[in-house]
């Protein structure tokens, strides 16, 4: 009964989301991206099916993100790593390095028209997914997720990279 219940407060979650989602679709600031609709779906989508870059954008190459800071040392020195364990706070310090390359660029997450996502654990996405939907505002760019068996430290849950078309 406990598991039915958490079940339909999931699912009455996700039914705000894609409300609020579909009122923020009608916001977009990059006249270079556009959201091609495939279909219609009731289901909360962590991803656009397809993604337009009009002709006059500047493609731009974010390399990948984790919880680390985007600065560390090289060689590797793990014990000098401290990654938290959640897979929720991995995910927003990795939106959050990816929000600073965008911001050093003069680009915001509206602006983003791919990522990749690793991840460690499948299981994971729906969590991953969660948090991405607060940076993205439900305008999800084209996506691939990618189960790996790790990542540069075992810690690490989840790495994203993006591809970003800015005027």
């Amino acid at each position: 009964m406990k598991n039915a219940l958490l079940n339909l407060i999931f699912l009455l979650t996700l039914v705000v989301a894609s409300v609020s989602i579909a009122a923020e679709r009608t916001n977009r600031t990059n006249p270079y991206r556009e959201i091609v609709e495939v279909g219609e779906t009731e289901y909360f989508m962590p991803y656009a099916s397809a993604v337009r870059v009009k002709a006059g954008a500047t493609l731009l190459f974010l390399s990948g993100a984790t919880a680390l800071p985007i600065y560390h040392q090289h060689p590797h020195e793990h014990d000098k790593l401290d990654p938290p364990m959640d897979v929720r706070e991995q995910t927003r310090l990795v939106m959050e390095n990816l929000k600073k390359m965008l911001n050093a660029a003069n680009a915001d997450f509206s602006d983003i028209v791919r990522t990749d996502v690793f991840i460690t654990d499948m299981e994971e996405q729906d969590a991953i997914g969660e948090v991405m939907g607060k940076y993205f505002k439900g305008d999800f760019p084209a996506s691939t997720w990618i189960g790996v068996t790790r990542l540069v430290d075992r810690r690490l849950k989840l790495e994203m990279n993006a591809i970003v078309a800015v005027e």
